[in-house]
């Protein structure tokens, strides 16, 4: 997707009670059920190798600036985490 580019599909160009969906994500409420949410799943350190021990302290520093990129679409995510695991039949899973 484009930086600003937004999907139709997803109503991502809709307001509920005036308010962007954009805007619901990135709310504070949403924003801190999120990480409430990895941090319950006792998440794994991801292709940064940031812990969920570090994640807060990061957050905390850096919430300004990610929350500016994700806006403007500066944001760029690292890739995926990707793990093969073989199956008895000798084929292999992909696990993000």
């Amino acid at each position: 997707m484009q930086p600003g580019a937004r999907s139709v599909i997803s109503g991502e160009d809709k307001m509920w009670n005036g308010v962007s969906f954009q805007d619901l994500v990135l709310s504070r409420d949403n924003l801190n059920q999120a990480y409430l949410k990895v941090r319950s799943n006792k998440g794994a350190a991801g292709i940064d190798g940031l812990t969920v021990d570090e994640l807060l302290p990061y957050l905390k520093q850096h919430r300004d600036e990610l929350i500016a990129s994700l806006r403007d679409g500066s944001y760029q995510p690292l890739p995926v985490k990707r793990v093969e695991i073989p199956t008895s039949s000798g084929r292999k899973n992909e696990i993000y």
